[in-house]
């Protein structure tokens, strides 16, 4: 199935852009999809954590993926 992905923060800044699109296979889940990013783009693993939101929830790796919702990246967050 086509995933649409949009970014934020440096997860934008390793995929280039604020938007992209992945294949992956379906039934997929959230830990598939970190998976895949962490091979398609190793920056990824790098980072301490990041987050998944569908449809403007964040979801547990064992939530199940399906074609055409909203996916979004959130890299970890750092303040003062």
């Amino acid at each position: 199935m086509k995933l649409n992905i949009l970014t934020f923060g440096i997860a934008r800044d390793i995929v280039g852009g604020n938007e992209f699109e992945v294949e992956i296979a379906q039934g997929a889940n959230i830990a598939d999809l970190k998976s895949y990013l962490t091979n398609a783009y190793p920056e990824f693993a790098r980072l301490a954590s990041f987050a998944i939101a569908v449809d403007e929830a964040y979801r547990a790796d064992d939530f199940v993926l399906e074609q055409g919702s909203e996916v979004v990246i959130i890299p970890p967050v750092s303040g003062g």
